[in-house]
């Protein structure tokens, strides 16, 4: 179950906040809302939300920002269920061109 809401957890920060309008002024408000949303959560021990200064700077617009897309963040949270600690992360892995989750058992 821990896996399952770690999942969870990850997932529906990644479609909540993609689309996201995002720029160096705001970047680290939006890493705390979301770490902040998450936290909400049952069974959430601790959240971190990174997005990606450079992706961002290189995607701005003439306009002066951009959009929040998927291989801009790097989430990891932490959750127990029970005796069981979850570390789960989100992150875009270049190779594959996809944003992967990967999880593990916590101490």
């Amino acid at each position: 179950m821990a896996f399952f809401e770690a999942g969870i957890k990850l997932g529906a920060a990644f479609h909540q906040f993609l689309g996201t309008p995002v720029n160096t002024k705001n970047a680290e408000i939006i890493e705390k809302a979301i770490r902040s949303c998450i936290l909400l959560q049952p069974y959430v021990q601790n959240a971190e939300v990174k997005i990606d200064r450079n992706k961002l700077l290189n995607k701005a617009s003439s306009f002066g920002y951009t959009v929040l897309s998927e291989d801009m963040l790097k989430i990891t949270v932490t959750v127990k269920v029970g005796k069981v600690k979850v570390i789960a992360k989100l992150e875009w892995d270049d190779e594959k061109k996809y944003p992967l989750m990967k999880a593990k058992l916590g101490n």
